[in-house]
């Protein structure tokens, strides 16, 4: 499964609502790392159906990236049963990410 693009409308639905752990991808086309790491979420996604991968445009989801207290990009957050258990800020290697998970 490829990674879903998620917004303020459908949140609720794909992130709060999910019974599998659930990688958020917060970024903007507009920033070189975070266009860097976008390969990498994508593979994640395609080989983990036991987590959900989604991505957040902070462009296009002010809200969203205020309510993670996003400050910089590419920002990553882990949650599981609608909880915040890990997070970071940066471009992460394959190896980084999957140790979030």
């Amino acid at each position: 499964m490829s990674a879903i693009n998620v917004n303020k409308n459908n949140f609720q639905e794909e992130v709060m609502n999910c019974d599998k752990p659930v990688l958020l991808d917060f970024g903007a086309s507009w920033c070189s790392h975070c266009v860097a790491i976008l390969p990498i979420v994508e593979e994640i996604a395609e080989e983990r159906p036991d987590i959900k991968v989604c991505k957040i445009d902070v462009s296009e989801e002010r809200e969203l990236a205020m309510k993670f207290h996003v400050m910089s990009i590419p920002a990553l957050v882990v949650m599981k049963d609608g909880k915040i258990v890990s997070q970071t800020v940066g471009e992460q290697s394959k190896s980084e990410i999957l140790a979030m998970l």
